[in-house]
């Protein structure tokens, strides 16, 4: 499945509420922090509280080659958060049938760009099958695991930040 996501994609500029406030190109977004836009986060675990990561493409213009949450991405201009949610999932990982759980929301700034996340819980007996243009690749990982590689560039600054809201969570 081809990566439609492109510099020329529209998103909705929100406040901390999630009030659209605006309009503004993926390109703008990034690379300025003042332009909040929404994006939605998919984890999808496993056995024993395994949890599927994936590894960024090479050709991704933010944090290639590093791993991230299993699922996610822009919420389109005009689109509900849960039917991107959807999307990204089936775009991403081939799963067409799943339960989606909510999680939190939370805003991530960081020098480059500056999100309101919304985090899901995925339930989900589909295998996941990662798309090759998008995504390098994809495994489950332990907690043990992703506790031992935080902090060490191994993961994008906005997953470690998200795992820990996790662990608060319960997970």
């Amino acid at each position: 499945m081809p990566e439609k996501k492109n510099a020329s994609e529209i998103l909705d500029i929100v406040n901390e509420q999630g009030i659209i406030t605006g309009k503004a190109l993926r390109s703008e977004c990034h690379g300025n922090p003042k332009l909040l836009h929404q994006v939605v986060h998919g984890h999808l675990f496993g056995t024993g509280g395994s949890l599927f990561l994936q590894k960024r493409s090479w050709r991704k213009d933010l944090f290639p080659g590093k791993w991230d949450t299993g699922a996610g991405g822009h919420v389109d201009s005009g689109e509900q958060i849960i039917c991107a949610m959807r999307r990204e999932l089936s775009e991403e990982l081939s799963i067409n049938s799943a339960e989606l759980i909510f999680l939190f929301s939370y805003l991530h700034r960081n020098s480059l760009e500056s999100e309101l996340v919304h985090s899901y819980k995925i339930i989900s007996g589909e295998t996941p099958r990662v798309c090759p243009e998008e995504i390098d690749e994809g495994r489950y990982w332990s907690r043990d695991e992703i506790l031992a590689g935080m902090g060490k560039g191994i993961f994008t600054d906005n997953f470690e930040d998200e795992f820990r809201r996790l662990q608060l969570s319960g997970y």
